[in-house]
């Protein structure tokens, strides 16, 4: 009997790389360049956690900004003379306040009179030109509770002080004069007057003007410094559902023979104008963490290249032992990921303490979006595949005899 034909010897098949063994690898290849790893994860994580920061303070600010407007109230509306006809500046009636509070749907209404050339002084012997831009201001008693103010020291004016020459202090005013505490025989001169101070404000958010006077009491300032009444500021508090109709008739209502002379305004909207400033600086450097992450990018781009032309022998070796040509692809992909996550968790976790630390410092909750952590991650591994796949491609190209031979 003949011999059966001898069969040809399959070739045989290489070992595949499970997921693990593929961190395995791409973990000892970070391990070997401790250093340089750290330097280059350090690159990504500045990006990130410029970013998550950024992100971050904003979002802390805008919940800040949220919960005074909620304890404030985002229904005042204030009305102020505007110009006349003529260029010149106009008046409101000094009946504007009775006539404005005969609307249905307003709530609470109190004045602000500027009482004209009277200035604000802690002494009698400082010149005239030194006001500092201080204004002596007639004020209604329902002022604090209609523009949301409140006394940080001493008391607000009452029907009997409003009589006599007692002041209420704004918080910037008492500041620059140096009065730190009400009462106690402390006085300031104002229109050529010596005043008591009885009280003094903490800052005024949604009316800022007020942190600049002096407030004294509607009659005093009538009977001793010449103030004819006429208001120069209105605020006016009118229930939610119907601010915007308020708003509408509030210049017919204020002056009905010049409706036109008359500015109305919202003070919340001052507010939100203010934010959306703030979010055009923070798109500025939103923008400049995304240079950091790319400037991060190029770095373990650098590093993996440097990796590929050091690592000859071993890609050879490799080969020789059978790895194909996507195993050494995988394996660099994955050291570049790796590395790239690395710095990525690090500035996520950078940029949160930032975060809070910066909020705590400014009384403000700290808020993280949810997306962004997540997102600083995702950007991290999309930077670390972009960086990688050049080095990649090239290691997995290498012959074995090529980076096997000896230079």
């Amino acid at each position: 009997m003949s011999a059966p034909p001898s069969r040809a010897p399959e070739p045989l098949a290489p070992a595949r790389l499970r997921s693990g063994d593929v961190l395995l690898v791409g973990g000892a290849g970070l391990r070997s360049r401790p250093l340089r790893v750290f330097l280059s994860a350090l690159g990504i994580a500045i990006g990130i956690a410029a970013m998550v920061a950024v992100v971050g303070v904003s979002s802390s600010s805008r919940a800040e900004l949220n919960r005074r407007l909620a304890a404030l109230g985002t229904n005042l509306l204030t009305v102020a003379p505007g110009n006349s006809l003529s260029g010149g500046s106009a008046a409101l009636p000094p009946e504007s306040v009775e006539m404005i509070s005969r609307i249905g749907a307003v709530q609470e209404v109190a004045a602000l009179g500027e009482v004209p050339g009277a200035k604000v002084y802690r002494t009698d012997r400082i010149p005239a030109a030194e006001s500092r831009g201080l204004t002596v201001q007639a004020a209604h008693l329902d002022l604090p509770r209609t523009v949301g103010a409140t006394v940080s020291d001493g008391a607000w004016l009452n029907a009997a002080t409003a009589r006599y020459p007692a002041v209420v202090l704004g918080a910037t005013t008492a500041e620059l004069l140096g009065v730190r505490t009400a009462g106690d025989g402390v006085r300031v001169h104002l229109g050529g007057r010596w005043f008591t101070v009885v009280g003094i404000l903490d800052p005024v958010p949604l009316a800022p003007e007020l942190d600049s006077a002096a407030l004294i009491g509607w009659p005093v300032a009538q009977t001793d410094l010449g103030f004819d009444g006429s208001p120069t500021t209105v605020y006016t508090r009118a229930e939610d559902a119907s601010v915007e109709a308020v708003q509408a008739v509030l210049a017919r209502t204020a002056n009905p023979r010049s409706p036109n002379e008359v500015l109305v305004s919202r003070p919340s909207d001052a507010l939100a104008a203010r934010k959306a400033t703030d979010r055009a600086f923070t798109g500025l450097l939103l923008g400049l963490g995304a240079v950091a992450l790319l400037v991060g990018g190029v770095g373990v781009a650098n590093t993996m290249v440097i990796s590929v032309l050091e690592r000859r022998a071993e890609i050879g070796l490799r080969r020789a032992l059978g790895a194909t040509r996507g195993q050494i692809r995988v394996q660099f992909l994955a050291e570049s990921l790796l590395l790239s996550a690395i710095g990525g968790f690090g500035g996520t976790v950078l940029g949160v303490v930032v975060t809070g630390g910066y909020a705590a410092t400014q009384e403000w909750p700290t808020v993280v979006p949810p997306w962004a952590m997540p997102g600083g991650i995702g950007a991290t591994l999309v930077i670390g595949a972009i960086a990688g796949l050049y080095p990649a491609i090239r290691a997995a190209r290498l012959s074995p005899t090529e980076a096997l031979a000896v230079p």
